[in-house]
């Protein structure tokens, strides 16, 4: 019987990767817990996929960092990660026509990440090539104007990415328009030529969700066939974006209050993805619901109400709630996820 292709896809969602966080934090611990020898998360995937914060996310795991090290990074610094005074932007940005700059700075992120991979790799910057697992990191090139995967060398005319420092690859696909600055950077190669990293954005704009990448790396460069697939999905918890009101006012002032741009097109492009998964896996109609076409599970969380929580949340106590959030779906499908995807 052949050997199943695991696929983990971790989304974008800023701070509120702390939900795909703690719920693989309960993952490592189940199985610690339950005697399984291999219990990192980067020990039971062949493929991680993430995007923006998921991005991060998946290269630390694939670094070998427990998930419970990256969830107590994102709830312990969040107010130093998002700690530029927003309300003094919120001032400024009255007056300053054209609103010329990102909320936040990027500093205290890039030593965050920059000292927790270092650590992982015993204290030498790593690269991709140092990534347990196979990875792919989508990031878009404003340079250039078009999308790109960022990918460890899984498949051999792979030689693009494998050089590259990996806390550079988190920042760029991390790098959310208007929160961020488009991520630049030098990087020697292990050939010893200088390489730049130019003017990188967000994956989330192109693949919020990239289960999709995920399931035509493993077709294309690992040659699995669709029915051999196990894929998990985590997603951040989304919020229903609805307006039905009677509006004159669509401009800019509204799309760029609580950001409402950028979190629904992250939010639609994860849905639709979502949805796009589910018709590879169920078929029109669900014709194939019986027998399915290959395993995927979708866990995630809605969030309403007093649990709004934006991207660049700080508030410690909304974040704790999500990460409970998270502990208590795994409760409902951890057994599930363990059996599927885990072997003693």
């Amino acid at each position: 019987m052949e050997k199943p292709f695991k696929i983990l896809s971790i989304d974008g969602g800023g701070i509120r990767g702390i939900f795909p966080a703690m719920y693989l934090a309960k993952f490592e611990a189940q199985l610690k817990t339950k005697g399984y020898q291999n219990w990192h998360v980067c020990e039971n995937f062949d493929l991680i996929c993430g995007a923006s914060t998921g991005g991060i996310l998946a290269i630390g795991l694939a670094l070998g960092i427990p998930a419970k090290d990256l969830y107590e990074l994102y709830l312990d610094n969040a107010k130093s990660i998002f700690g530029r005074d927003r309300r003094i932007i919120r001032f400024f940005k009255k007056w300053i026509k054209g609103m010329g700059f990102s909320i936040h700075n990027r500093s205290s992120l890039e030593d965050l990440v920059k000292e927790k991979f270092e650590s992982a790799n015993g204290g030498v910057q790593p690269r991709l090539k140092d990534c347990k697992p196979a990875l792919c990191i989508p990031v878009y090139d404003l340079l250039n104007g078009h999308p790109t995967v960022v990918k460890t060398q899984h498949y051999n005319s792979f030689t693009r990415d494998f050089h590259k420092p990996a806390y550079q690859v988190a920042l760029a696909t991390s790098a959310a328009p208007t929160y961020f600055n488009p991520y630049s950077a030098d990087y020697e190669d292990l050939t010893g030529i200088n390489n730049q990293i130019s003017n990188q954005v967000d994956g989330g704009v192109i693949a919020n969700n990239p289960t999709l990448i995920g399931l035509f790396e493993a077709q294309e460069a690992f040659e699995q066939k669709l029915s051999n697939l196990r894929v998990l999905s985590l997603g951040t918890g989304h919020q229903k974006f609805t307006d039905g009101k009677k509006r004159k006012m669509w401009g800019l002032a509204y799309w760029l209050k609580k950001a409402r741009l950028i979190d629904l097109f992250m939010q639609a492009q994860s849905q639709l993805v979502e949805n796009q998964v589910s018709l590879l896996q169920y078929g029109i109609d669900k014709k194939y619901e019986d027998n399915p076409r290959f395993k995927y599970f979708r866990i995630t969380t809605e969030l309403s109400g007093s649990l709004s929580i934006a991207l660049d949340e700080t508030n410690h106590d909304k974040l704790v709630k999500l990460g409970a959030k998270a502990a208590y779906e795994f409760d409902q499908s951890g057994s599930k996820i363990i059996d599927t995807f885990c072997e003693l």
